[in-house]
C-alpha cells in the first residue's frame, strides 16, 4: 500500500509526528511511505525503514508555487492514501493534484473542499495525540492507548564518557529562550561528572559562544561547542548519545525524547500541555505559572520576559540533580 505523507515543517513537530507514522505502519501492514517535507523534517525522518522516497518540498522557491505544486503532484501520481500533517493550502492542493482518492487533512476552509477526509481535531491535547488521531481517521478500532513513544531511526553516537548536552536555542523566537549564562552555571555544577556539549543551529552560534565564554570564565574546559557545525542527522545522533540534556522548548528537546535521554525542559511562553516531551520516562519540566503565560508570542509582548527570567539556575540544577540521582 502506497501512502504519501506530508510532514510538518519544524524539526520538533516532525519528530512528534513519528508515533502517528508508526501507527500507519501498524494498521496498514504492507505500507510503503513517500515523505514530502522541509529539508529539516526530511533529514530527520528519511531513515524510516518503510520510506521508499523522501522529497524536500521546494515549491515555495518557484516563481509560481501553484504551478510547481501541480507539477510535483503529477510527477508523484496517485497513492492508495495521502495525508498531510500541515494545514497550509498548498499541502491540500498537493494531495488533490496527485489524483489520490483517499486524502486526509485536519479540517480547514480549504481542506474540506479539496480532500475526502477532513476531521475536526481540537488543539486541546498533546500534539502527538492530534497527529495520531489524524493519521487514524480511516481506522475504526483506534485507541489513544496504542500511541507509542517518539521514534527516530538515526543511530545515536556512543560517547566515551557520560555527556551533558545543552541546547539554549529555540528557532521559534527569543521568548522561548532561557539565558546563556544560566545554562553555563548549571553545566558547571555537573562538569566534574559529565563532559559538556553545546548544541545550536547556524543562527545560534553567537548564543552558544556566550555559553562557551561563561564556561571558560568559570574554569570549565571539558566542553565541545557544536553550534552551527552539525547537520540534522549529526545533531540527532549526538543528542541521542547524551546521558543528560538541558533544553528550552525546541526541536532538539523532542529529539532527546525520541532517544529517551533524561531531560530537563525549560518552558516559558508556550503551551507545555501540547508540546512537552512525549513518553520520556526521565523528563523534568521547569516552568512558572504566570497570568501572561502561555502567550505563544515570538518575543515577550510585555517586554519583561518574566516567564523565563524568574527561572533560576539553582531551580534547573535541582531538576537535573533529581534526574541524575
Amino acid at each position: 500500500m502506497k501512502i504519501l505523507i506530508i510532514l510538518p515543517n519544524w524539526l520538533g513537530d516532525a519528530v512528534m509526528a513519528t508515533p502517528a507514522i508508526e501507527l500507519l505502519a501498524k494498521h496498514y501492514p504492507h505500507a510503503r511511505f513517500t515523505f514530502i517535507g522541509s529539508y529539516v523534517s526530511i533529514e530527520a525522518l528519511k531513515h524510516h525503514p518503510l520510506c521508499e522516497k523522501a522529497i524536500v518540498d521546494e515549491t515555495k522557491k518557484a516563481s509560481s508555487r501553484l504551478l510547481a505544486t501541480y507539477k510535483l503532484a503529477r510527477e508523484l501520481g496517485p497513492f492508495n492514501m495521502a495525508i498531510t500533517f500541515r494545514n497550509q493550502l498548498h499541502s491540500s492542493l498537493l494531495l488533490r493534484f496527485t489524483g489520490t482518492v483517499l486524502t486526509i487533512a485536519k479540517r480547514s476552509w480549504h481542506s474540506m473542499f479539496l480532500l475526502s477526509h477532513t476531521p475536526k481535531i481540537k488543539a486541546d491535547k498533546h500534539l502527538v495525540k492530534q497527529y495520531a488521531k489524524l493519521a487514524m481517521t480511516n481506522v475504526s478500532d483506534f485507541s489513544f492507548d496504542e500511541i507509542g513513544p517518539l521514534k527516530l531511526y538515526i543511530e545515536p553516537k556512543d560517547f566515551e564518557k557520560p555527556t551533558l548536552g545543552i541546547n539554549a536555542g529555540a528557532t521559534y523566537g527569543s521568548a522561548k529562550r532561557w539565558y546563556p549564562e544560566r545554562f553555563a552555571q548549571v553545566a558547571t555544577d555537573y562538569a566534574d561528572k559529565y563532559d559538556i556539549i553545546i548544541f545550536g543551529g547556524p543562527n545560534e552560534v553567537e548564543m552558544a559562544k556566550e555559553i562557551e565564554n561563561n564556561l571558560k570564565t568559570l574554569g570549565i574546559t571539558n566542553y565541545t561547542n557544536l553550534a552551527g557545525k552539525t547537520n540534522i542527522e549529526e545533531l540527532c545522533a549526538n543528542i541521542g548519545g547524551c546521558s543528560l540534556f538541558i533544553t528550552n522548548d525546541s526541536g532538539p528537546m523532542h529529539v532527546a525524547a525520541a532517544y529517551q535521554v533524561p531531560t530537563v525542559s525549560i518552558f516559558g511562553p508556550t503551551k507545555y500541555k501540547e508540546t512537552s516531551q512525549w513518553m520520556n520516562e526521565k523528563s523534568k519540566l521547569v516552568r512558572h505559572e504566570m497570568e501572561c503565560s502561555p502567550c505563544m508570542k515570538r518575543e515577550c509582548p510585555l517586554g519583561h520576559h518574566e516567564c523565563m527570567k524568574s527561572i533560576t539556575a539553582s531551580e534547573v540544577s535541582e531538576a537535573v540533580k533529581e534526574l541524575d540521582s
